[in-house]
């Protein structure tokens, strides 16, 4: 198991949409997540920023991020589009983080 974490970033003014959509997730994406080996997945908005911080624990080799030629996963993305910073492709524009301190 290996923790990873990306930040993406949020159009200003879209808080509150971001939440409710996540909040009503799509019962087959959160599906594939967790059988891809996704979990504990957690997303976190830097309101001064606009920046949103994601963590998840991945079971395997594959993050979230590796799901995009999946139909549902670029679906999600089309749905999100409006109201984050997307890639040509509509996958949200997502950038590793560097891993430089852990405490159990």
């Amino acid at each position: 198991m290996e923790k990873i974490a990306f930040k993406m970033k949020l159009k200003p003014g879209y808080k509150e949409e971001y939440i409710k959509r996540h909040n009503a997730i799509w019962p087959e994406l959160k599906e594939l997540l967790i059988k891809s080996g996704i979990s504990d997945y957690t997303i976190f908005l830097d309101e001064e920023t606009n920046i949103l911080f994601a963590v998840q624990k991945q079971h395997g080799t594959a993050s979230s991020q590796d799901l995009g030629s999946l139909p549902i996963v670029h679906s999600w993305w089309k749905f999100m589009e409006d109201i984050m910073v997307t890639n040509p492709d509509s996958s949200p524009v997502s950038i590793p983080l560097e891993k430089v301190f852990h405490m159990d």
